[in-house]
């Protein structure tokens, strides 16, 4: 969902600056890279430590470029295979690293091993969510369904929690709580979209095997 809605408006407001990024000659795949590195740099450097508010403000500057090198191969009038591989892998790694620091603050100074685990979880569950759809697809089905929990809800939820819990070491009492609860509304989320998409697929699948019968026998 809000893929559909919050690409839309921030494409619109990034793109002068994606076509000032042509103007100097970056590349979109130069972008993607410098994106991730980013993200990657922000989570594991700043989560463990329990720096969750500046490791989000880090990560929420990086994580934009998922939608600034898109544009670029817009407005450049091209598309490649390539390009939408590095993207989609990139992604799996920023996403790992997000969960994966907060994962390590939980398993260290959070000392919360059950939170740390929940937060692996989202990691594993999110993961197997992307591989579900693009799994599907490569056998030649549509996978036609908007999961209740998908990327970018993902990261929204988790992010904002994090930021806003890091506000406690300014002093803001009890907000430490908001990290916790979203971590777990992100694994439930995420394992109720897995099991949406598994759905989709058994029924995409039998209607397919199905069809190719009729066909075979038709023939």
């Amino acid at each position: 969902m809000l893929n559909k809605y919050a690409r839309a408006f921030f494409t619109r407001v990034l793109t002068p600056f994606a076509a000032l990024l042509l103007r100097l000659g970056v590349s979109p795949d130069a972008v993607t890279i410098a994106g991730t590195a980013g993200v990657v740099a922000g989570a594991l450097v700043f989560f463990p430590q329990g720096e969750l508010f500046w490791g989000t403000v880090v990560i929420t500057l990086f994580v934009f470029s998922d939608l600034v090198d898109g544009n670029m191969a817009r407005q450049l009038g091209r598309s490649s295979r390539w390009g939408a591989f590095l993207d989609s892998t990139l992604d799996r790694v920023a996403d790992a690293a997000i969960f994966g620091g907060l994962a390590l603050w939980y398993a260290g100074g959070g000392d919360s091993l059950v939170l740390c685990a929940v937060t692996i979880f989202c990691l594993a569950s999110g993961q197997v969510v992307s591989y579900t759809k693009a799994r599907g697809e490569s056998i030649g089905l549509p996978v036609n369904v908007n999961g209740l929990v998908e990327r970018a809800e993902r990261l929204v939820i988790s992010l904002v929690a994090a930021g806003l819990a890091g506000l406690h070491t300014f002093g803001v009492p009890y907000i430490e709580v908001l990290l916790p609860v979203a971590l777990w509304v992100v694994a439930v989320g995420s394992l109720v979209t897995l099991g949406q998409r598994m759905v989709t697929v058994r029924r995409e699948a039998a209607e397919a095997d199905a069809g190719a019968a009729q066909g075979s026998e038709a023939s």
